[in-house]
């Protein structure tokens, strides 16, 4: 490889260089999302920054698997298997049936990643698709003494383990601290932390998707789909492993201990966890009511690859604050990015010397824990530097393989929905400014006069909560 990765591995709690199974080629899983809702941007931001990690790891070289899983069944409103399950609560929710809930918001989660240029993994698996696999483990885990029976329902049984908290680093009584009490104890566990590996005799009667088992009718759980869905895609050694902070415990940690239960062996080596997006009262979900999707980011003017760029500008190991007033700020520096990589002019010679130490410069940044902003300052640097045209565009244009932010055709794009160019865009806001100012001073016959001026061009001003907005007649 060009350039060796150094990445924070959550089960090491350091910072180490990264070194694959087999040379060359990298073995990664993602938890894909659990469909019963429109994905937050909170959410989104782990698929980002996820996009990120893998299309580094291209760049620099490396032939990439990435697997992920759908989450269509099992999973319910805790992540410690108590609750209703998601899927059945959507359908409830809006009167379809579980299948139809699941299809509409796995197609709604697709859109928004195209939306924000994350690519799609090379394997999608849906949970209902691999019910055998989890019957199998299953299976294999009650024969090792790893899993039980009791109350109709199969455990996984974690007293057997001696280092269950392996990920997580806690203890029992430090992760149960906090534990809502309304949360109904399940008399059938062994022990506090054991968890569903098989639901049969089920409290939610109404459940719509079950499936015969060697311990009756039923369903899996939610830990078991990702164990069994990368085994069977990525075989019994797995690379990369990654999540939102939220997954570590206890859904990474209980896959961690089924899988090396049944295997007898370490499973993945390295584990990336994405910090939490915040708003101003904490962490974004959406058990708050009315929650942030990128439907509605879009239904207000902003360009999903802002948002794209808002999260890149942060380290993935950095709690982020979400504002309108952040947005704005990264919207207006996109826009001028992007004009000013839309104006270079792609005819000529590359330097080839200037592309290569950019490009050396803008990947040691990625492979540094993959600090995306020391990434974007790069590229800012580059456009800075007194080189020809095409130098720039082409160092450009391959950034964008990893940054994913339609650097070289974002302008263009623009141009072709019926944008001005620089020069008319520079004098509709410097018309904007001046009628500003004349409302300012309550002078509000000019204010009229220079909206009618800029109608008479073609352009109609749009007084927003967000500011001034501007769009050809």
């Amino acid at each position: 490889m060009e350039n060796k990765l150094r990445m924070y591995n959550t089960l090491s709690r350091k910072v180490e260089q990264f070194v694959p199974k087999e040379e060359g080629k990298v073995a990664m899983y993602t938890c894909g999302p659990t469909v019963y809702h429109f994905a937050h941007i909170g959410n989104l931001r782990s698929y980002i920054m996820e996009d990120l990690l893998e299309k580094t790891l291209r760049y620099i070289g490396y032939d990439v698997k990435r697997v992920m899983n759908i989450t269509d069944v099992g999973h319910l409103s805790s992540d410690a298997d108590t609750g209703e399950d998601k899927m059945l609560k959507g359908a409830k929710r809006e009167h379809k049936s579980v299948m139809e809930i699941a299809k509409f918001y796995t197609d709604a989660f697709f859109g928004d990643c195209g939306d924000l240029n994350i690519k799609t993994p090379d394997v999608v698996e849906p949970a209902t698709n691999c019910i055998s696999e989890f019957i199998h483990v299953i299976e294999g885990l009650m024969e090792k003494g790893y899993a039980y029976e009791s109350g109709g329902n199969i455990y996984f049984d974690t007293s057997k383990l001696k280092e269950y908290y392996v990920l997580s680093n806690h203890s029992e009584e430090e992760l149960l601290v906090g534990v809502r009490e309304d949360v109904d104890e399940d008399v059938n566990k062994r022990n506090k932390t054991d968890f569903v590996l098989w639901f049969t005799k089920s409290k939610f009667d109404s459940q719509e998707l079950k499936w015969e088992s060697p311990w009756g009718t039923g369903y899996p759980g939610w830990h078991i789909e990702c164990s069994c869905i990368s085994m069977k895609h990525l075989g019994e050694y797995m690379d990369i492993h990654c999540g939102g902070v939220d997954n570590i415990f206890p859904h990474h940690t209980n896959e961690i201990a089924q899988s090396e239960a049944y295997l007898g062996h370490k499973w993945c080596n390295y584990w990336f966890h994405v910090h939490h997006l915040n708003d101003k009262s904490g962490k974004m979900s959406k058990s708050k009511g009315e929650f942030l999707t990128l439907s509605l980011l879009k239904s207000k003017g902003y360009d999903p690859k802002v948002y794209r760029l808002f999260c890149l500008q942060s380290h993935y190991r950095k709690p982020l604050e979400f504002s309108y007033e952040a947005l704005d700020n990264i919207g207006a520096a996109y826009e001028k990015l992007v004009r000013r990589i839309g104006t270079l002019k792609k005819e000529g010679q590359v330097d080839q010397e200037r592309f290569g130490y950019y490009r050396e410069r803008f990947q040691e940044a990625l492979c540094d824990d993959l600090n995306s902003s020391m990434a974007i300052t790069v590229l800012y640097d580059m456009l800075k530097e007194d080189m020809s045209d095409a130098t720039k565009h082409a160092l450009a244009e391959s950034f964008d393989q990893v940054l994913g932010l339609d650097l070289t055709v974002a302008y263009r794009m623009k141009e072709a929905e019926g944008e001005v160019d620089p020069e008319t865009e520079s004098y509709i806001l410097a018309k904007i400014e001046e009628r500003k100012a004349a409302k300012k001073e309550k002078n509000f016959a000019l204010a009229d006069q220079i909206r009618s001026e800029l109608l008479e061009k073609g352009i109609v001003l749009e007084d927003t909560r967000e500011g001034v907005k501007w769009k050809k007649a």
